[in-house]
């Protein structure tokens, strides 16, 4: 089961092979996801957790701010994902 913070790969449709973080848990089978550029944070993609595959957690200073409910923004989730931040773990 993915949490809020998860970084994920698509592994279908057109974002195929695309990274993103999973900003909401729905359900069982479904998650909304974000990269910052083409989804949004303010417009998440549902995606079925079947669709995706895990590849790390979101590095700390991410994590720190959703534990404290602070705002993450579009430019925080880019460059976390584009490999600026080193905190990723696997």
């Amino acid at each position: 089961m993915y949490r809020i913070g998860d970084l994920v790969i698509s592994k279908s449709g057109r974002d195929q092979g695309r990274n993103f973080m999973v900003v909401e848990v729905i359900d069982e089978n479904y998650v909304n996801i974000a990269d910052g550029s083409l989804r949004k944070l303010e417009k998440p993609k549902k995606k079925k957790i079947k669709h995706l595959e895990y590849f790390g957690e979101a590095d700390e200073r991410i994590l720190s701010k959703i534990s404290e409910s602070k705002k993450i923004t579009n430019s925080d989730l880019r460059k976390m994902l584009k490999g600026d931040s080193e905190g990723i773990k696997k």
